[in-house]
């Protein structure tokens, strides 16, 4: 053999091994991730070759599977009232990746979680018999605030104070997330969803921070009775009407300039919120000490799950004293999604303790096994004494009978409240957003809630733009749901 074939036979050799690596490689090392891989057809068929799991709402599933007409996936996902329930369970479909719900639990829903899993299916190697979510969503309660939204930009979420179960998540505009199921036609509904201006697949209830106005005045008044700036919400106040910003020429006023602002308490500086009483607040306590509070409601929290991620809120950090001033005020850089400020309501109304808020209450086998059990696990955390708690319900109580949240009022309940109306774009130049949170508790039954409402934007003129006008009639009517008033 001459001395060319022999090089060109050991070439060939290097090569023939070199294939055999590669191939083992990809077999045995690469071959989970091209398995898992999202654009691997063969798990879209898997997926969809049975019905999946459902989501659960009081008892009933709200969604479905039909059988498909064409192609090689034979089910596809169906929802009952999808736009009312679109913040809760979100999309699974054929051609995108699944969100809320049903992409948190997307193994379960499919049969391919191991808990599932039974010595049969094992020894068949078939998948298990899909699983199911149970929400702690209250029908009532979300179709309430979801019919109350109407046509407005904005959300809603309802808290159990008691056991922190989220009784109802809105987000308006929505959508149907059954546009989203069938390959067929999934492209051309999501070029629409994605392309509107008003964004529909944005959950405003859990995943957009706005600028929360003036119900942030309840952290700052917490923060004060903490830390006993103030020993009561009836003490009269070191607080100029105007309030001149720190450091600047700039006098912060209020919304009513006949309001009885100068010096005010608590009470009435929440009742008329006046933005002097609480700027000047937040400058006497500090950032941190404004800050440390809000952290202990939740903010500057990224990781919040309910089990969907929460967007953080946030109180921000390194300001001059001008800036801490408007902090005071839910202005500045302090964002909040309804979630958070719910949270902030419900955590006074449980007596200063935040038990975790969960939309999901239990995950269940196809024979309805408890799998998990989210309600058991929901702890309580304290977070402002039970005085401070009990003083700031009293100081909203008045806000709703006597004071700028009036629309809250529900005959038969005892309800507090705080309005908020919030600046949009460069010097206030656009909308403003308008907030109302509350608490509710039934004079017959003692059943209690918290809720949060945010509405960006209503069509209203610019002048009828308030908490108590937009705001407080959504939270009424998903307060007089849960209650049963």
């Amino acid at each position: 053999m001459n001395r060319t074939i022999r090089r060109a036979s050991v070439l060939t050799l290097l090569l023939v091994l070199a294939l055999l690596v590669r191939a083992t490689w990809v077999q045995f090392y690469e071959g989970r991730a091209l398995a898992d891989d999202r654009h691997n057809r063969r798990n879209a068929i898997a997926t969809y070759a049975e019905p999946l799991g459902d989501i659960v709402v009081a008892g009933e599933p709200i969604t479905g599977s039909a059988r498909t007409e064409r192609g090689d996936l034979a089910y596809k996902r169906t929802y009952g009232n999808g736009p009312l329930y679109a913040a809760v369970t979100g999309y699974a479909s054929q051609s995108y990746a699944p969100t809320q719900l049903e992409g948190i639990y997307e193994d379960l829903l499919n049969g391919t979680d191991p808990r599932l899993r039974t010595v049969a299916d094992t020894v068949t190697n078939q998948r298990a018999a899909p699983g199911n979510v149970v929400t702690t969503i209250d029908p009532e309660v979300q179709r309430a605030a979801y019919e109350a939204l109407g046509d407005k930009k904005g959300a809603a979420v309802a808290i159990d104070p008691e056991t922190g179960r989220i009784l109802a998540a809105v987000s308006t505009p929505s959508y149907d997330p059954a546009s989203l199921t069938d390959a067929n036609t999934a492209g051309e509904a999501w070029e629409k969803l994605t392309e509107d201006p008003d964004k529909p697949l944005t959950n405003r209830a859990l995943r957009q921070p706005l600028p929360p106005g003036s119900t942030f005045k309840l952290v700052v008044a917490a923060a004060a009775l903490e830390d006993g700036l103030y020993a009561s919400v009836d003490d009269r106040t070191d607080s100029p009407d105007p309030y001149t910003l720190p450091g600047t020429v700039t006098d912060l006023t209020n919304e009513n300039p006949n309001a009885p602002c100068e010096n005010a308490s608590i009470r009435v500086g929440l009742q008329y919120s006046c933005n002097n009483v609480f700027a000047k607040m937040a400058v006497d306590l500090g950032q941190d000490k404004v800050r440390e509070t809000a952290e202990r409601f939740g903010f500057n929290d990224g990781t919040q799950d309910v089990p969907v991620r929460a967007h953080a809120s946030v109180y921000p950090s390194d300001m001059v004293p001008s800036e801490t001033a408007l902090t005071g005020i839910g202005q500045f850089d302090v964002t909040a999604t309804p979630l958070q400020i719910a949270m902030v309501s419900a955590a006074l109304a449980n007596g200063g303790e935040l038990v975790s808020p969960h939309m999901v209450a239990q995950i269940t086998d196809s024979g309805g096994d408890v799998l998990r059990d989210y309600d058991g696990e929901s702890g309580a955390k304290r977070i402002v004494s039970a005085s401070t708690a009990g003083q700031l319900q009293s100081a909203m109580r008045t806000v709703v009978e006597e004071g700028t949240g009036t629309n809250a009022r529900i005959p038969g309940a005892t309800v507090g409240g705080k309005t908020g109306t919030a600046q949009h774009g460069e010097n206030n130049s656009k909308t403003p957003y308008a907030w109302f949170t509350s608490y509710g508790k039934s004079g017959s039954s003692g059943e209690e809630v918290a809720v949060a409402v945010v509405v960006e934007q209503s069509g209203a003129a610019r002048s009828e733009v308030s908490g108590n006008g937009l705001a407080a009639p959504v939270a009424r009517a998903a307060m007089e749901a849960a209650l049963g008033d």
